[in-house]
Formats: structure tokens, sequence, C-alpha cells
């Protein structure tokens, strides 16, 4: 365990790490070292704090990677940006690269170096697995993107930053939101109120995805503004939907007729991010996946990206993982 006092002697084989601001070793170990345990824990190395040096003891290819991953920290620490238990874990995750420049550059250019970042006002996104950086490369670059695989793999949260950088950037005008109006296998009955109350419990994702990269009041300013549109997918139909980031989420619960109807709406302008869990389709017993049939029929075309997930990808609770992988090996057994 991560420790200051009493901590032993390099041996032999241990890796020692000199960090020359001692203000910004604190900051790097963290409030009573739950960085270096969260370290410790993920890499299986011990960590020892010692004046400005840190001690690895672990294996060759454990202690390597450990060095690699506080070297990481402590370059964002030296830009003035925080380390965050998710910092942490997209150190471990992702492999080391060069740091970014620190002036302000466009969203494209910014994709020659690691790691991504996607601005919003209250936040920047960063991609935190392989997986993930590929998702936002492919949603600035593509005019379709589908990002496909288990929940807690981050495919809506990215899609809707991406949305929001766009339209800080005055790239797009508009942000549109959409997810079919599907019950999760269960009858919830008939809803009271107008027609946004009875919708608003479908969309509430979106809104809670928007709400973290825009503050509260401005995000519904820009819904009464018609900057911002969070709609059912059924209110699609018969739209041409142009200079405008388009997202459509759970889509595997869209009909076939429906998938092909929401594609043809991208007009002059615009990008569209289509995402969905092929796993978990709510649609009824003999009505054909949308998403399922798009990905068929799509592969391999120009201007049209896929990016699939797994349960390696989660960055929710660790144990979501595990739970996902369960279920896949259960789904396997059973085949």
């Amino acid at each position: 365990m991560a420790t200051s006092a009493r901590s032993p002697a390099p041996n032999a084989g241990d890796s020692v790490l000199d960090f020359p601001d001692n203000r910004l070793l604190i900051d790097l170990c963290g409030e009573l070292d739950r960085n270096l345990v969260q370290v410790e824990v993920r890499l299986g190395v011990a960590i020892h704090r010692r004046g400005n040096m840190l001690t690895l003891h672990g294996g060759d290819a454990e202690r390597e990677q450990a060095e690699q991953v506080l070297r990481a920290l402590y370059a964002r620490l030296e830009q003035g940006r925080p380390v965050t238990p998710g910092d942490i874990d997209a150190a471990v995750r992702m492999p080391a690269g060069p740091a970014p420049a620190t002036a302000r550059v466009g969203q494209l250019d910014m994709f020659g170096a690691e790691p991504l970042e996607i601005r919003t006002r209250k936040k920047l996104v960063e991609p935190r697995t392989a997986a993930q950086t590929g998702y936002v490369r492919s949603l600035f670059r593509n005019e379709l993107v589908f990002g496909l695989g288990p929940a807690g793999t981050g495919k809506t949260y990215l899609a809707v930053a991406a949305a929001v950088s766009m339209f800080i950037e005055g790239q797009v005008e508009r942000i549109i939101l959409s997810r079919p109006a599907v019950e999760a296998g269960e009858r919830l009955g008939f809803l009271p109120g107008d027609m946004k109350e009875k919708v608003d419990p479908y969309m509430q994702p979106l809104y809670d995805a928007l709400n973290d990269f825009f503050p509260a009041r401005q995000v519904q300013k820009m819904i009464e503004e018609r900057q911002i549109e969070i709609a059912p997918l059924a209110f699609m139909r018969g739209r041409t939907l142009s200079n405008a980031f388009v997202v459509l989420d759970e889509a595997q619960n869209a009909t076939t007729m429906q998938m092909k109807m929401f594609l043809t709406r991208l007009g002059e302008g615009s990008r569209m991010a289509v995402t969905g869990d092929t796993t978990q389709i709510d649609l009824p017993r003999g009505v054909a996946s949308g998403l399922v049939e798009a990905e068929r029929i799509l592969k391999g075309v120009e201007g049209v990206g896929f990016t699939r997930f797994t349960a390696a990808d989660v960055v929710r609770h660790s144990l979501v993982a595990r739970i996902i992988t369960a279920y896949e090996a259960a789904a396997k057994a059973d085949d």
C-alpha cells in the first residue's frame, strides 16, 4: 500500500521516480495517497513515497506501466490540469503518448496528438480507452457515425459532448437529440400531462448529458430558442435536418423503417451519431432492429464510421464491466 512513513529503501530491480515540485507531487499522490492506491490496485504494484521520490515495487512490466502512468499524471499537473480518479483510470487504460500542446487549437488539428479533448462550456471531456479515442476521431471526421456496444462505454455521452463542442465552435447551428420512445421491458401505462411531459421521462438521459456540458439555465434557454431540440424519434418524420448535430440514442429500439427514415433526414452541413446496444433490444418479438440492419447494410459506405465497444470500455463502476462480461459469457454458454 502507498505510504510515506518508514518507506523501505529501494532494492535492485525497483523503479525510483524523482519529482522536483513537491507541491505537484502532493497533488499527484492525492489526499491520504488515494491516487497512488488507485494505481497500485489497477496495476498490481506497491508504491512508497520518500521525500520527492516514489519507489515502485513489482514485476518489470507492471512497474514500467506504473511509471508511464505516474509521469503522464504529473505532466497533467504541470500543465495546470487536475488529476481525478477518472484521469487515473484513463491513464491506466490508454497507451502513453506525447503531452498535448498548451496552445488552443482547432478540434480537428488536436487529433494529431494524445490525449484528445472535447471542449464544452463546463468541462473538458477526454476519451479513456482506445475505442473511445477512435470514436471521438470518427465523430469529427465522418458525417455519420455509429457507436455500438454495452451500457457505460460513453457512446452517447461522447456524442453529445462532440455536438456541444461543434455548436460552441460554430460548426453547427443546432443540436438535435432523439431516441425511440420504447419502454424497457415493462408497461408504464398512460403518462399524465402534455406531450412534453409525456416524452420527457424517455429523454432524461439526454438532458443529463447536456447538463454536464452547459449550465442548467443555459440549457433551458437554448431549448426555448430551439438551438437544442430533444424529441422522440417519431417526431423526425418529414423533416430535413440541416446545419445540425443530430444524435439518435438507444437506436437498437428503432425499427428498420424508422432507422431508414431517420438516416435520410440528414441535411447540408449536418452530422449524425447513432448509438445503441444490440444486446438490449426492447422491440416486440418478431420486429427487426433497424440498428442491426443499418450495421449490415452501411458497412463500407464512404462517410460512415463504425465504432464497436466492449465490456473493456466500460467507464462506469468497475462492477458494471464484470456484470456485462458475466452476461456475455452466459449468452455464449447458451448458444
